[in-house]
């Protein structure tokens, strides 16, 4: 098709904390949540007396709350390199220095498949 492409990409898209023009691949990882097996010593805020906080467990798995997360951090994180190297007041105006960046790049260099 006359795309410049790479035979791997084994960085996940990224080269030098620089965009490969690949798909980015994110890898993520957290801690289990913690778990008491009791309940723990506190105060009766209310009579300031000793008391025993009562154990429960909620969340079970905080996988998916943590994909929602990450999602939406890599989204900031997107937004935010976009408007450092795009600039601009506006979407509009972001958008125009982006289409004018698209059109300086020689067609064969393009990987997105755009219309010029």
């Amino acid at each position: 098709d006359g795309v410049i492409r790479r035979e791997s990409d084994r960085a996940g898209g990224t080269e030098g904390g620089m965009s490969t023009g690949e798909v980015l691949r994110v890898r993520a990882a957290m801690k289990p949540i913690s778990t008491v097996p009791r309940a723990l010593q506190t105060v009766d805020v209310a009579t300031g007396e000793a008391a025993t906080a009562i154990h429960q467990r909620s969340d079970v798995c905080a996988v998916p709350a943590a994909g929602v997360v990450a999602e939406a951090m890599v989204a900031l994180v997107l937004a935010e390199s976009c408007l450092e190297k795009f600039g601009g007041d506006s979407v509009a105006e972001t958008a125009r220095n982006h289409r004018a960046y698209l059109d300086a790049i020689p067609g064969l260099m393009r990987s997105w498949g755009e219309e010029s």
